[in-house]
């Protein structure tokens, strides 16, 4: 069955007093329960719901025990519309980093070189390990824009390059700082390590043991056709909870061993370098070291105020999430455009961890859950970080470099040309897909309704 627009399911799945579990779907539609089933108070819950679409979240789905008990009122519209997860990208590349590791074909604390092909970045670069791009502890320089904004553009002539090209300036496994060519160069690792596309890689092993159709997203790469890790993956939101559930899953699909348990197990687990952050996702712990955007901002609130401590996120732009919380055995899985209101710019910007939005809507979540009663976190207190760090926030030598000029330019590339290899002209073999979502056409991207 499929529940009303902006309502949570009825009650016909089973009794209140009953606790409800579902098999997580096919290519169909997800198994709905009412919240009464699975401890959840009803009303509470579109309450909770309420306050998340007044906030810009344009799709929201609420499930326990792999059940669908809440949705939001614009997810009929929006539900098959492919829409940029930004960061949340980078989780779903550490997922497809864990296959190829439970696979056997990708070990953790293997330097990077064992995969690179012969003489594709020097020795330091080589050394680096897949786990140091897990943590985002490769101690590559960080400028986040401007290694963001020739993306965004559709310019970048060789992201794998480009993130060789940077200065080790931390020795690495030693200091976390965020940045998106870690998990660029993460793509192009699991790529040479498997021996296969990266992306029809992650589609044979990851994305299609979940129901998700190779025609229902997009992934856009640089001009070299290199699979962008940082952000750029358009998936429609019915398919974003998918990869949500499997995480919440351990790894399974109705029995069927996707990712490894240990993998997960390792992935959400604090690094000494900063205990909110496991294998590209951010977790429910302190204190946290943040994004740096503007500046590195630490601070002692756990980022998922009310959740039990073995709660984590997918975190992109803009808020895109699955906030997975294992010990409750809940998902909640959404998409949207900004949405806080705080007093600090910074929360404004999506660049803090102490999300108003978070914060306020998981405490309006936690009064809900019935089963087991959640304490009150109280309300929202704003912490402030105005620090500008203009080299870690934009570096104009790391921003020429996507386009073959200055110190960090990818060897051998021109605005034309890497080696003997021609760059495709930019915004070309793009199906619609720009900023935020996809254009609806009848041969783009996007779910289609069974």
């Amino acid at each position: 069955m499929t529940p009303a627009i902006g309502s949570t399911p009825s009650a016909t799945a089973a009794p209140a007093s009953a606790v409800s579990r579902c098999a997580l779907p096919g290519s169909g539609a997800p198994s709905t329960a009412s919240p009464a089933s699975v401890g959840i108070d009803p009303g509470r819950l579109d309450a909770a719901i309420a306050f998340a679409s007044s906030r810009l979240r344009t799709n929201i789905t609420v499930f326990r025990n792999d059940c669908l008990v809440g949705r939001g009122p614009f997810n009929a519209v929006t539900d098959n519309l492919p829409w940029n997860l930004w960061s949340g990208t980078k989780s779903v590349v550490s997922m497809v980093a864990g296959v190829a590791h439970s696979e056997g074909r990708l070990a953790l604390d293997a330097p990077i070189g064992r995969y690179l092909p012969a003489g594709e970045g020097d020795a330091a670069h080589r050394a680096i390990t897949v786990r140091d791009l897990l943590t985002q502890t490769s101690g590559l320089k960080q400028s986040i824009v401007s290694e963001g904004i020739p993306a965004a553009l559709d310019l970048d002539t060789d992201i794998v390059g480009q993130a060789l090209a940077l200065p080790i300036v931390h020795r690495p496994g030693t200091f976390f700082e965020y940045g998106q060519h870690n998990a660029d160069l993460l793509a192009h690792v699991v790529q040479s390590a498997v021996g296969e596309d990266f992306q029809t890689y992650a589609q044979r092993t990851l994305f299609a043991p979940l129901g998700i159709g190779r025609g229902d997203w997009f992934w856009n790469r640089d001009r070299r056709g290199n699979t962008y890790g940082y952000a750029f993956l358009y998936m429609p939101p019915s398919d974003f909870a998918r990869l949500g559930l499997l995480m919440l899953d351990d790894g399974s699909w109705n029995g069927r061993r996707v990712i490894a348990s240990d993998y997960v197990a390792a992935l959400r687990t604090p690094t000494a370098t900063n205990p909110c952050y496991g294998f590209l996702v951010w977790l429910n712990r302190s204190p946290c070291t943040g994004p740096s955007i503007p500046s590195r901002q630490t601070q002692d609130v756990a980022p998922l105020a009310g959740m039990p401590a073995d709660a984590y996120a997918m975190v992109g732009l803009m808020q895109q999430n699955n906030f997975i919380i294992p010990s409750l055995d809940l998902l909640v899985s959404w998409t949207g455009a900004f949405g806080d209101v705080s007093r600090d710019p910074i929360t404004l910007l999506s660049g803090s961890l102490n999300s108003e939005l978070y914060h306020d809507f998981l405490r309006l979540l936690a009064a809900a859950i019935v089963r087991p009663r959640l304490p009150d976190p109280g309300p929202y207190r704003p912490t402030f970080n105005l620090t500008v760090d203009p080299d870690q926030f934009a570096d104009p030598s790391i921003a020429v470099g996507a386009f073959g000029l200055g110190p960090y330019a990818p060897k051998g590339c021109t605005l034309v040309r890497c080696g003997d290899t021609p760059l495709r002209a930019p915004l070309q073999g793009n199906p619609g897909c720009f900023a935020i979502t996809c254009l609806p056409t009848p041969t783009g991207p996007g779910r289609r309704p069974n």
